[in-house]
């Protein structure tokens, strides 16, 4: 329970703000080094040589994606409390609508992968229809007069360079699905969580607070949850798969799901760690919410084990040549070590330590445990982006059944990468932590006067 029973006479009339110097100065700084570093990595990516240019891209992917899972994660746990009618969550919800809040403006980070000088580099099936249709005359535009499923012609043209596979998926993957399918996540889920969020400050200054905002944000997150799947889902398809056009997995999405929505409780239970410590949320939250949240964390950390081996398993399996070759990568030299690395940091530790009840319980060593399981959702991603920057920029094939030969180490294969890598994670990392600290200081740090608040306040498990 919380240190004590508490009532109304506990809950501030209008609420308490986040209001700390030593947030607006982080906050200041964070959003000046992203500015600045944003300037720096649009200038690599469309400003110098191939040989800058091309390993950045991965560098960018993988930093954006990374945040992106963070953003998407918040939407989500803002709809699932919703949805569940959680009372327990009522304490913590506004820390989610904040997380969730940031995802609009993932936007500005994912906006290169817009344009052709950074989609030639990661996206192979991309210059494909290219060079099909200037090899056929088939005319580049092609691809966006033919309609949503792309064009005959086009198609024809596939065919005639012998890319039977890409013809097959054209009705998916072609460029202007590709691009209405992007403005879609971001208008789509970004409404969303706008539209959430909004119903819950509403209340705050709501002279007369009753339930209809609450009935209200219940009601619409329910048919939008389909909106955070097809969101999370095809991002991670379009984004990440996309990279190698003839892997396919049928899991991939729900992979991508678990990593997010750990990790996001993983930000979550920091944020309010800190924001306690500071003197904030000390009436609302106590031990046993964090148990709570400690469980779900726990939760997920099987759940992303459990999707992780299944995809492993189900491929190695089967041993088809087109799935096999995604792990037959990331099992070949440094890579495997990272991967083996992976089974046992991502999972094995974090569920010892996770299932003692005590630990869930004390705010300090919980968030200590979500800073741990957020550096290997890093490890993760990396994983994910880095070594397809290998196989496409060094051309690393299969030749009959043999592995790769001569695969560099797990940072980079390419001269000078990894610090690219470091510089892109800072650059979007920056943008984040302003936007995030930008919209916990923009409302009340709780639903005062949410009708269940007091009973969030007080409960026990």
């Amino acid at each position: 329970m919380a240190h004590h029973h508490v009532t109304s006479a506990d809950i501030p009339v209008d609420g308490e703000r986040l209001v700390n110097s030593k947030v607006e100065t982080v906050k200041r700084i964070a959003g000046g080094a992203a500015v600045l570093l944003w300037l720096i990595s649009m200038f690599l990516l469309f400003g110098t040589k191939p040989d800058i240019a091309a390993p950045y891209a991965y560098s960018w992917l993988f930093a954006m994606f990374f945040f992106f899972t963070l953003a998407a994660g918040g939407c989500f746990w803002t709809l699932l409390h919703n949805v569940s009618n959680s009372g327990w969550g009522t304490s913590v919800r506004r820390i989610m609508e904040n997380l969730g809040s940031v995802f609009p403006f993932m936007f500005i980070f994912a906006a290169p992968l817009l344009f052709p000088q950074v989609q030639q580099w990661l996206y192979e099936w991309m210059n494909s229809h290219s060079a099909a249709a200037a090899n056929h005359h088939a005319g580049y535009f092609d691809g966006f007069l033919g309609g949503f499923y792309g064009s005959k012609s086009l198609k024809d043209a596939l065919m005639a360079d012998h890319e039977g596979l890409l013809a097959n998926k054209l009705w998916y993957m072609n460029k202007v699905a590709w691009y209405v399918r992007f403005f879609f996540y971001f208008i789509g889920l970004g409404l969303v969580i706008r539209t959430l969020r909004k119903f819950s400050t509403n209340q705050d200054t709501d002279p007369n607070p009753t339930t209809k905002n609450l009935f209200k944000a219940r009601f619409h997150s329910t048919y939008t949850l389909i909106i955070f799947a097809i969101t999370i889902t095809f991002a991670a398809i379009d984004w990440l798969q996309g990279m190698r056009y003839d892997w396919f997995s049928t899991m991939w999405g729900v992979y991508i799901f678990a990593g997010a929505a750990l990790n996001s409780m993983a930000v979550i239970i920091i944020t309010a760690a800190l924001m306690q410590k500071a003197g904030y949320l000390k009436h609302v939250t106590g031990p046993e919410h964090y148990h709570i949240m400690g469980k779900l964390l726990l939760a997920f950390t099987i759940f992303w084990a459990y999707i992780a081996f299944s995809q492993f398993f189900l491929i190695w399996y089967a041993n088809i040549t087109e799935e096999t070759s995604w792990f037959l990568v990331r099992n070949t030299g440094g890579w495997n070590t990272a991967s083996i690395a992976l089974v046992f940091c991502h999972f094995v530790i974090p569920f010892v330590i996770l299932l003692q009840a005590w630990l869930k319980k004390n705010p300090k060593l919980l968030a200590i445990m979500g800073a741990y399981t957020l550096a290997m959702h890093v490890l993760d991603h990396y994983i994910i982006t880095i070594p397809e920057r290998s196989v496409s920029l060094y051309g690393m094939a299969f030749a009959g059944d043999e592995r790769l030969s001569n695969f560099l180490h797990v940072t980079t294969s390419v001269p000078g990468a990894f610090w690219g890598d470091i510089l892109a994670f800072i650059a979007v990392g920056s943008g984040f932590i302003f936007f995030y600290l930008r919209a916990l200081t923009q409302t009340a740090t709780y639903p005062h006067r949410d009708p269940r608040i007091l009973e969030s306040a007080n409960v026990s498990n």
